[in-house]
């Protein structure tokens, strides 16, 4: 007998060799229907997995990411069977799931069309129709090579021969179709019962453009129609919010051939921009953070020395000057070193706590450039924190209020991840234990729930990532906040402590926005370009009726510019109905029309872009309600 410890702290005894379907059926039949697979002391398994000896069980549902990864692996699978069956020439490269559902990379002489991708589909129901066992089997390397070779399978036979000797090579069976892989996976195909293949695209194989480009079709898939009609309905919405459109119909922004990934910012995307560094400088100031503004070129030497030239060059820009090499700055913080290094500091003076608002460029291939989400270059929100050791937990606090008090204010709600060591990383152990624990307690010291992302983690510390959730349920990673011991040491910064000798200090690495551009770009999705009154490059709109009433509009337009407010009056020759529409279409929270009653008795018709017409006011009384909403940032 075997002791099986459930996910409540339950433990049940079970004979030696019992699957985990076997299991979830002992439960009740309710979990038995819903499981999609087992995570075992850790380690996501098949549910005909067999249990030998004890261990601590948990049953995944779609609710669960490891469940949901073995339904949506298994979609990948169950398509890539589509395609070797209507395309046998097709060769397999790989097929993941991802957050929103899954890809498969093929090989084929010419691109899908839509009308292959529906061709696809109606294969896709075929084959789970069929209902297929989905077995799971392991080859020795040389045969495993041999069986791909046999099959034309090139791309399967290079990912064999990078496998260590000693790993287990595995394959799934499902009907006639047999693909490499380490699972795990549902245990039919009939399990899917809900999917839609979404897009094609063009993806090199291993991401390397010297690499062949293949063709990578997208899918999602659910357990229930009614969910799957839901995300498809998110995604419609998600097109009308998408940024690149938007910002170029409200005069955001704009990126023009002459500069792939360099944007443009216009006069309404400026003041947009503006507003959020002036609140950005605000709050900073409040919290005893000081301004510095550092070169985006400096030399070779710096990179070397910070670390980035060994782990980072692939994304930097480099320049020659005077026969000497130069590097574009990718990030802020050498710079921010620089200047703490400057001059000898005493205990008494930290933490110093330096902020940045810095122009970083980094190298990004043209197919993964993005509007403003994804771009060559940007203004990084940074500020690096100087610190004593026993002062760490007091200022992670500081940033992560700091950080929560900067989404409330838009709205955002939000998660977070402790990244934890990646493979390319520099530093000792026992200082990345020393960091991870610190960035761990302060955390739960303030009663924060986390997950942990395992070595996902900067090359020089580990970090606290927030991911926000906009008004249609999408989720972006923005701020951060990493601890580093590395660079004040390749730096050899100091400070003077109470006993006279020189110390080490630590460094906090932090953003709130994360970059200034996708921070706008997320903004300008999660209201659909209908920014609150605070944020809205023009508050109002002046609308007169007839040229008569254009010298009334005039002093309007002036009493809302003396109080503040962003303006603009339409004086054009049209329909007091056309310029409605126009101002509704570019999103203008209120609109006042000025006709001869509004003239002769100095009020104002205030239409609302949410409420439409609220009626006619005083314009003493209409300025004093937008002031206060303005101040207020409702």
């Amino acid at each position: 007998m075997i002791k099986v410890t459930l996910k409540d702290g339950s433990i049940n005894e079970y004979k030696k060799g019992i699957t985990i379907k076997e299991v979830a059926e002992s439960i009740s039949a309710g979990l038995a229907r819903v499981a999609l697979a087992g995570e075992v002391d850790g380690v996501v398994r098949d549910l005909g997995y067999k249990l030998e000896n004890d261990c601590k069980l948990n049953l995944l549902t779609f609710d669960d990411e490891g469940g949901r990864e073995a339904f949506r692996h298994t979609s990948s699978h169950i398509m890539a069977q589509a395609v070797k069956r209507l395309y046998p020439e097709a060769k397999l490269a790989i097929g993941p799931a991802i957050d929103t559902g899954f890809y498969y990379d093929f090989d084929v002489e010419k691109p899908f069309s839509p009308e292959d991708l529906e061709k696809i589909e109606n294969e896709m129901n075929k084959i789970i129709k069929e209902n297929y066992a989905i077995e799971r089997f392991v080859l020795p390397r040389d045969e495993a090579i041999k069986f791909m070779e046999e099959k034309g399978e090139t791309y399967k036979v290079e990912l064999i021969k990078e496998l260590p000797e000693d790993e287990e090579i595995s394959f799934y069976r499902q009907g006639e179709f047999v693909d490499l892989c380490a699972g795990p996976h549902l245990s039919s195909t009939g399990k899917v019962k809900a999917f839609k293949l979404l897009s094609v695209a063009g993806a090199y194989w291993r991401g390397s453009e010297k690499n062949k480009m293949l063709q990578r079709i997208y899918g999602t898939s659910f357990p229930k129609k009614s969910q799957l009609d839901e995300y498809l309905a998110r995604l419609e919405e998600a097109k009308k919010r998408d940024h690149r459109k938007l910002g170029r119909e409200l005069d955001l922004f704009d990126i023009f051939e002459e500069g792939p990934g360099f944007p443009f910012f216009l006069p309404k995307g400026m003041v947009l921009r503006n507003i959020l560094i002036d609140y950005w400088r605000q709050e900073h100031k409040k919290r005893g953070y000081q301004e510095i503004s550092t070169p985006i070129i400096l030399n070779e030497d710096l990179w070397h020395r910070s670390g980035h030239w060994d782990h980072y060059k692939e994304n930097m820009y480099f320049t020659t000057i005077d026969d000497a090499n130069y590097a574009i700055k990718p990030m802020n913080c050498p710079g921010g070193m620089l200047v703490y290094k400057r001059k000898l500091h005493s205990y008494r003076e930290l933490p110093q706590r330096i902020a940045e608002l810095g122009l970083v460029h980094r190298h990004e291939l043209s197919g993964v450039l993005h509007g403003l989400m994804r771009v060559r270059c940007f203004t990084q929100d940074d500020a690096h924190i100087f610190m004593t050791t026993d002062q760490i937990k007091d200022e992670i606090k500081g940033v992560i209020e700091l950080i929560d008090d900067f989404y409330k204010i838009f709205g955002f709600k939000y998660h977070v991840e402790l990244s934890t060591r990646p493979e390319n990383s520099m530093g000792t152990d026992e200082q990345w234990e020393v960091a991870t624990n610190a960035l761990r307690e302060a955390m739960e010291s303030m009663g924060m729930k986390y997950k942990i992302n395992e070595g996902d983690g900067a090359f020089y510390g580990p970090k606290i990532d927030f991911h926000l959730e906009d008004s249609i349920g999408r989720t972006w990673q923005c701020g951060t906040i990493q601890l580093d011991f590395q660079m004040p040491e390749r730096f050899d910064l100091t400070y003077i402590g109470p006993d006279g000798e020189r110390h080490r200090p630590v460094m906090i690495h932090r953003v709130v926005f994360g970059s200034i551009e996708r921070f706008i770009a997320i903004l300008t999705e999660h209201y659909a370009g209908a920014f609150p009154v605070w944020l809205s490059p023009v508050q109002v709109k002046v609308l007169p009726i007839l040229d008569k009433h254009h010298e009334y509009a005039k002093r309007v337009e002036q009493k809302l510019i003396e109080n503040g407010l962003r303006v603009e009056t339409d004086y054009r020759n049209e329909k007091i109905g056309y310029k409605i529409r126009e101002a509704q279409l570019q999103k203008v929270p209120y609109m006042l029309v000025i006709g001869d009653k509004e003239t002769e008795n100095g009020t104002v018709a205030v239409r609302s872009r949410k409420d439409g017409d609220i009626g006619s006011m005083l314009l003493d009384d209409f300025v004093n309600k937008i002031v206060e909403e303005d101040r207020q940032k409702k």
